[in-house]
């Protein structure tokens, strides 16, 4: 993912989404440049809930024996977008989760390139959307295995649930992979509540609003679970849920 120098357009390929009127607003944006040293062990938390329009680009190079833990929770501007990129070298360790929540008008994004560098390398991505009202939200990424990276270990879970029709999910996982010994997997979905979930929960005598929410609540806690600031991750995302029901 290259910081291109003019403003995109949907030819390219990590914009065919994005609206681009609200990103002109933003434009160019600043690359936010994170070294984790060898075997150094960080994390970071990421929270857009403001008001506004709001673009960020965080470029990431974990060093040998590293492991880095990124926590994004994109849920307050009327235009958000997040893009990660992300170098793990040698036995290095990579965890991501992230949760998309919006309603009316917004159009959330989350872009994300992982590449494996060195080999015995790991990453764990997991990204979770909950789209009210005419919201768009998106998620393109892409994992990378250079060529002599062999050993790679790479997982990522797309899901998004869409609370009305009117509502846009959209999603892209990719794999390039250019090395032997790997162990790469990725999976997409996009749905509505499940019904029978729902009528389990209503017959234990819960009433239909607290069993919808109960059920949004569990789907996003597991972008957060095992995050360093999990309980205050969570709270605030769970704050934004009530907004959108």
């Amino acid at each position: 993912m290259n910081q291109l120098a003019t403003l995109p357009t949907r030819k390219d390929e990590d914009f065919r989404y994005s609206d681009l009127d609200a990103l002109a607003g933003v434009w160019p944006v600043a690359r936010e440049e994170i070294v984790v040293a060898a075997g150094a062990s960080e994390a970071m938390q990421v929270c857009e809930l403001g008001d506004g329009n709001v673009a960020r680009h965080l470029a990431v190079n974990v060093e040998p024996g590293a492991s880095f833990d990124l926590r994004l929770l994109n849920a307050g501007p009327a235009f958000g977008r997040i893009a990660v990129d992300v170098t793990l070298k040698q036995g290095a360790q990579f965890t991501l989760g992230a949760a998309q929540l919006g309603a009316g008008s917004q159009t959330l994004e989350i872009v994300t390139e992982v590449t494996h560098a060195g080999p015995d390398a790991t990453s764990r991505q997991m990204v979770r959307s909950v789209l009210a009202g005419h919201a768009t939200g998106t998620y393109l990424g892409r994992i990378v295995v250079a060529r002599g990276a062999d050993g790679t270990d790479a997982d990522l879970s797309v899901r998004a649930m869409l609370l009305e029709r009117t509502a846009t999910a959209n999603a892209r996982p990719e794999l390039e992979i250019f090395a032997d010994d790997v162990k790469a997997a990725h999976g997409c979905a996009v749905g509505e509540l499940d019904a029978a979930g729902l009528f389990y929960l209503q017959s234990r005598g819960l009433p239909p609003p607290i069993a919808k929410r109960l059920m949004l609540q569990a789907f996003i806690a597991e972008a957060f679970t095992g995050a360093p600031d999990e309980e205050a991750m969570s709270e605030a995302a769970l704050a934004r849920l009530e907004a959108l029901l």
